[in-house]
């Protein structure tokens, strides 16, 4: 603890009572400034003032605050930040979430590297807003602009960070995520093949050099299977006989078993059985299958479908298919595995075939009728 003389041209700390300044050597004025310095628990406490008086005053007030400990103040532990969280949340989702490798994919490309360091508490709703604006400035590594759904993920998977870390007891401040817009979507594509176009694709199938990839293809057609649901399907999970098979843990529910048509059922019937394998669209040497992309690509330049058509448009053109033939919605909901039928709504617009045979019944149900007259006697009695 000490008063010291402040020196006004070169900022140097003297002692009390010294004439001039023993680093510069310009003497002092007589409106000196002085300094009071105190150091408490590695704080280092500074008060300028103008008189000597007043410095003492000042110095005897911070002993006293020493004394009653007003120092002794243990400094606020930073908040845990947003790589703790995702260390934590890791191995949970692993094990809670089927698609968690999407979670890793977009924490490692694009929330890692902006705000992986960042205190949660430290995250504001600027900062995020300035995180989607980059975003959507920018590209992703095949040169396209990030979709709007892309870069709303990136918003969502921040949000669940936020709500973890406040559930599990690890944070308990404010969630910038609330205070952030989300971009909105209008990506919902129901994608149908003409009739050309599936003749060709048909055509294509029917000559294909690689059985087990027409199969794939033919069998997606036949039953609007997702291509998830393809891979993970086994022999155990078809009953040939009663025609019918059992999805797996499907996208969003419980197992469903589901009819088979006598068309996916001799596309099964005509499958490769090179590897005594569980899978029945098996990968290299009899592995589970993993991928479709080039075996689709090479079909689909052989079949002259558009380029942008995707093997999920299969899947839109069985729904499709149904709906525009009559079939309910309710029905084809169920043979999709939707978890709810606004899923199924998409199609609503497809069934032009049941509306305009309601609208025509409506004629019949509508027109003047014929009613025959009954004569309450007893009425006709009193009345006269």
């Amino acid at each position: 603890m000490a008063i010291n003389i402040r020196c006004q041209k070169c900022k140097t700390d003297c002692k009390l009572g010294s004439k001039k300044c023993s680093s510069c050597g310009s003497p002092f004025p007589k409106n000196k400034k002085y300094r009071v310095i105190v150091r408490a628990n590695g704080k280092r406490i500074i008060r300028t003032v103008n008189n000597l008086e007043l410095a003492r005053d000042i110095e005897g007030k911070l002993q006293g605050d020493i004394v009653r400990g007003e120092f002794d103040i243990e400094k606020p532990k930073s908040a845990i930040t947003l790589q703790e969280v995702w260390e934590k949340y890791l191995p949970w989702v692993k094990v809670n979430k089927k698609t968690w490798l999407n979670d890793q994919y977009h924490y490692n490309h694009h929330l890692k590297p902006v705000f992986a360091d960042n205190p949660l508490d430290t995250i504001s709703p600027f900062d995020i807003e300035k995180f989607m604006v980059t975003m959507k400035k920018g590209k992703s590594k095949r040169g396209k602009p990030y979709a709007a759904a892309t870069i709303k993920h990136q918003v969502v998977l921040l949000t669940r960070l936020y709500s973890v870390a406040e559930q599990w007891g690890l944070y308990s401040g404010d969630n910038p995520c609330k205070k952030v817009k989300k971009p909105k979507l209008n990506n919902q594509v129901t994608e149908f093949l003409t009739d050309d176009e599936l003749n060709s694709l048909l055509d294509v199938l029917e000559k294909w050099h690689n059985k087990m990839s027409a199969g794939f293809i033919l069998f997606c057609l036949h039953t609007g299977l997702r291509r998830g649901e393809l891979f993970k399907l086994t022999w155990e999970n078809v009953d040939l006989t009663r025609q019918s098979m059992v999805l797996k843990d499907p996208k969003g529910k419980l197992d469903q078993t589901l009819p088979l048509s006598d068309k996916a059922v001799e596309v099964l019937n005509s499958l490769p059985k090179d590897y005594k394998t569980q899978w029945i669209f098996y990968g290299k040497d009899g592995k589970q299958r993993t991928d479709f992309k080039g075996p689709w690509d090479r079909i689909k330049v052989a079949a002259g479908l558009p380029k942008d058509f995707r093997l999920h448009g299969l899947r839109h053109h069985f729904a499709s298919a149904l709906v525009s033939a009559g079939v309910d919605l309710y029905t084809v909901q169920k043979l999709l595995c939707h978890k709810d039928a606004a899923m199924t709504q998409r199609y609503a617009h497809l069934a032009d075939k049941t509306l305009r045979d309601a609208v025509n019944l409506s004629d019949s149900l509508l027109e003047k009728k014929e009613v025959a007259q009954v004569v309450n006697m007893e009425a006709f009695k009193n009345a006269k």
